[in-house]
């Protein structure tokens, strides 16, 4: 570790920022009337201002001037930055005009990038196409892009036999900055002409470099304004009907419910430097549903998040412990689906008691506070309680209440200071999750606190052309050693596994303690050759999951990567990369997990279409979570594929196909994913999506049960077939750019059957047949009354014990159609219909026609909703 320490210092003293030459736009005073926003520069104020131009291609001829035209003039008064912007065009019929939802970026558009803080680092991104869709992101950390960011701003275009012209307002309100007498801010535009798909800018920044922000031209002689706070209020009503099926037999179940609910956004400007967005009873019934899985595996499966309260401003609480593409890379001590997550603690029943569970955990208010100094101080604070929850149980008329999720406090708190001209960045990140577990039934299930701390340092020099990162990351939970104990023994830990000799599990304890980080160095631009080598590690006890997302523990991984891009047109291809990466792992106490690489390679030829792929080799694998607790196991080595090819997506119609898939050595897995799909743009408004998936999976040694309560426990494993079909169809239609329709549907049917089981019997084996011992017939019979598999395993005409039958068919169907009219900026108003047909048996039979015919006879859950939110500006 001190090593890593000298090094650090070392190139801290070293570093030295060559920047290449900024170019410059001076800015004047409005002192007549502002411009109207049409679309039209006809008002004497764009008069007093010149032009600028000269825009040079990015993409595909690096340092080429750019094919066509693009001038623009900017203009400023108390309270609002103008942008005028015209993009000559030979060929003004070929304007590509599509329409999309919000940050949709399709067809011809120019945008603005402002670093109003000006400390190289932070930047905001204002993007209009020529239909007048609106784009816009935060740029944080050089170039890191944050679509989730909606900032209230006014925009125009208008064609003519020119071109087509873009007008912009965007108020101060909407930008950050320190109070000064002139300021010099940030400046980029760029034009994105898409028939060519060719990508010019005002400043050119090389393809090949690294950051965004930092290389910016200046925007000067902006003088004496007033940093302004934006002041939002946006309360909503809701009103809602659900209807699904009646059961008779079931008293929570009468076949209908009404809905409604009122609540208050809000976005409050403490100073122009920071602002508190809250939000108090919100609803997000218009957020689309997540898709569906069948996941046979320990590990939690991490969905995105789709509410726009917690995805906007996203990445200013970001800590993510390991880059890459890796299951370790979505570790985070911050993951905002833990707050309102409707999973409640399962109660035991009777057969004669029905329950009724919560739909979802209700948010009794949320609030953020986000901003930078013009120290360079970044700050993040994130505050939430969600309610506390009871499930009613019914028995024979008598109702009861159980509380199935308590009062719960989140909070999240992290702060980053730039430092060496914004080539240095330290921080470091705080949360904590504290229930009411005045429930005794909860105090046994649930910690009762949970706090993770963390802190970074990133350091780039020689223009950011190399890196050297560093972070580490603490946790701490406390609670009932009943609830430690359960945490200790299940996913992600568990310290029981007899042949962890660092691992044992103590009932005695009431805190669980751990630790993780990663140490990364590399290579990141300024030329065609890239590369990386990172150690990662996460020790037994540490865990996230209470706020955080944590993928699994006790590991130890080292990552190394090369690669190399050609951004620039050559032979047949527009541009490709080719990649190399190897990888190994152990646990803490020195078994090896895994290790080996890759080969990749992805290219666009210059008719515009993709192709790509490449193959994995893993040499054996011991996995201490497959047994669930057992010892570790070993799986062969296996080969991986995986290729993709897509046609010209400037087309109105686009084909795409992926495949990956696997295959262990001696063929006792295989697995084959295939997707298939088109884009159509049926016109510049409407477009239509298409994505059918099929996947064949085969695994001789699959989970099946384990059995603890013998003698000798006994991992039961079986051989499973399993086939999965889905289609994902999603509509889109503009009517305006502020009026859209949009349908999202996904139909999902997975079956799998097992056969000849087996328990293990020698997990560490080198042979794959000596890990186990299979079922002979006379052993095992399947009682189909209980629908339980009878084990004799000494053949004395006595069951020894029994198992469920595994066999599975999960049939469901999602759909949205959300219609959404943005009345007035920021003000909406959204017409929803959900739907959800779900069913489930356990044939394992695989019969296409006959599951969709079972899929769609069931009957439907819908949900009508309509909620009207209006913005009142302060």
């Amino acid at each position: 570790m001190l090593r890593y320490l000298v090094l650090i210092l070392f190139f801290y003293i070293l570093s030295v920022e060559t920047d290449a030459q900024k170019r410059t736009y001076s800015t004047t005073r409005i002192s007549t009337v502002p411009p109207k926003i049409d679309g039209i520069f006809n008002e004497e104020a764009w008069g007093n201002v010149e032009w600028s131009g000269n825009f040079i291609q990015r993409e595909p001829f690096e340092k080429q001037p750019a094919t066509e035209d693009t001038r623009f003039k900017i203009l400023y008064d108390d309270n609002n930055l103008y942008i005028a912007i015209r993009c000559f065009d030979s060929a003004p019929d070929s304007i590509v005009r599509r329409m999309s939802r919000r940050d949709g970026f399709e067809g011809d558009w120019v945008e603005i990038n402002i670093d109003s803080y000006h400390d190289l680092r932070t930047g905001f991104s204002f993007t209009i196409n020529a239909a007048g869709v609106k784009g816009d992101e935060a740029i944080t950390n050089d170039n890191n892009w944050d679509t989730s960011w909606d900032p209230i701003w006014y925009a125009k275009t208008t064609i003519d036999d020119t071109g087509w012209t873009a007008e912009i307002r965007i108020p101060f309100t909407q930008l950050r900055f320190g109070k000064q007498n002139e300021y010099i801010w940030g400046l980029q535009v760029n034009r994105r002409l898409f028939r060519k798909e060719e990508l010019t800018s005002w400043q050119f920044v090389s393809p090949n470099a690294t950051g965004w922000v930092h290389h910016f031209g200046e925007l000067l002689n902006i003088k004496n304004i007033k940093p302004q706070k934006q002041k939002d209020i946006v309360p909503y009503t809701l009103g809602g009907f659900e209807r699904y099926q009646k059961d008779a037999e079931d008293p929570f179940s009468d076949g209908k419910e009404w809905h409604k609910n009122v609540g208050v956004d809000g976005k409050i400007g403490i100073t122009n430097d920071f602002t508190l967005d809250f939000t108090i009873n919100p609803d997000f019934g218009q957020v689309e549903a997540d898709p569906s899985e069948v996941n046979l595996t320990t590990f939690e499966t991490k969905f995105d998040e789709k509410r726009n309260f917690f995805i906007e401003g996203k990445n200013i609480l970001n800590f993510s412990i390991t880059p890459g593409g890796g299951p370790l890379s979505n570790d985070n001590l911050f993951y905002s689906r833990r707050i309102g997550n409707p999973a409640a603690v399962s109660i035991d029943v009777d057969d004669d008691e029905y329950v009724k569970y919560p739909s979802k955990t209700t948010i009794l208010g949320a609030f953020k506070l986000t901003g930078k100094t013009s120290k360079g101080w970044s700050v993040g604070v994130f505050e939430s309680i969600t309610d506390r929850e009871i499930a009613e149980v019914d028995k024979n008329g008598e109702r009861s209440n159980r509380e199935v999720i308590p009062l719960t406090n989140y909070f999240a708190a992290r702060v980053q200071k730039d430092l060496n001209n914004s080539n240095t960045r330290i921080g470091g990140m705080f949360t904590s999750t504290n229930r009411d577990l005045s429930d005794p039934f909860l105090s046994k299930q649930l910690p009762d606190a949970a706090c993770t701390g963390g802190f970074d340092f990133n350091h780039q020099w020689k223009d950011k052309t190399y890196y050297f990162n560093f972070n580490i990351a603490y946790s701490h939970l406390s609670g009932n050693k009943e609830a430690i104990y359960e945490l200790q023994t299940t996913s992600p830990h568990y310290f029981q596994r007899e042949d962890g000799v660092h691992l044992k599990p103590d009932s005695a304890k009431t805190t669980l303690d751990g630790f993780g980080g990663n140490i990364h160095i590399g290579k990141s631009g300024n030329s065609n050759w890239m590369y990386t080598l990172w150690i990662t590690w996460r020790s037994p006890g540490f865990n996230l999951n209470d706020i955080g997302y944590l993928y699994r523990t006790d590991e130890i991984q080292q990552v190394a990567w090369i690669g190399y891009s050609q951004r620039e047109p050559k032979f047949i291809f527009r541009n490709y990369n080719i990649n190399v990466n190897q990888w190994f792992a152990t646990t803490f106490g020195g078994e090896k997990l895994y290790g080996g690489g890759n080969f990749n390679a992805h290219s666009t030829f210059k008719n515009y279409w993709g192709l790509g792929g490449g193959f994995t080799r893993e040499g054996k694998i011991r996995s201490t979570q497959t047994l669930r607790g057992g010892p570790a196991l070993v799986y062969d080595g296996t080969w991986y594929y995986f290729g993709h090819a897509d046609t010209d997506h400037r087309k109105k119609i686009q084909l795409f196909a992926n495949y990956d898939g696997y295959v262990r050595d001696g063929k006792t897995a295989h697995n084959n994913n295939y997707n298939l799909g088109v884009n159509l743009q049926l016109s510049n408004a409407f477009k239509v999506s298409l994505n059918a998936g099929l996947s064949k999976n085969y695994e001789e040694n699959n989970y099946v049960n384990t059995l603890d309560d013998l003698e000798e426990t006994r991992y039961v494993r079986g051989t499973l077939k399993q086939t999965t079909n889905s289609m994902t169809i999603r509509l889109s239609y503009n009517i305006t750019p502020d009026f859209t329709i949009q349908y999202y549907g996904m139909p999902f049917i997975s079956a799998g059957k097992y056969t000849e089981f087996k328990y293990i019997t020698d997990p560490g084996a080198d042979e794959f047949q000596q890990r186990f011992t299979l079922y002979a017939d006379e052993q095992i019979r399947y009682n189909t009354t209980d629908e339980l598999f009878e084990v004799d395993e000494n053949l004395d005409n006595i069951i020894d014990y029994t198992f469920d039958q595994p066999n599975f068919n999960v049939f469901d169907f999602n759909s949205n159609l959300v219609i959404r009219w943005e009345y007035l900026p920021g003000s909406t108003v959204y017409l929803v219909w959900s739907q959800n047909r779900n069913h489930y048996q356990s044939d394992g039979d695989f019969h296409l026609r006959s599951d969709i015919n079972t899929l769609f006879n069931r009957f439907p859950r819908d949900v009508f909703l309509i909620k009207l939110s209006y913005r009142f500006g302060l």
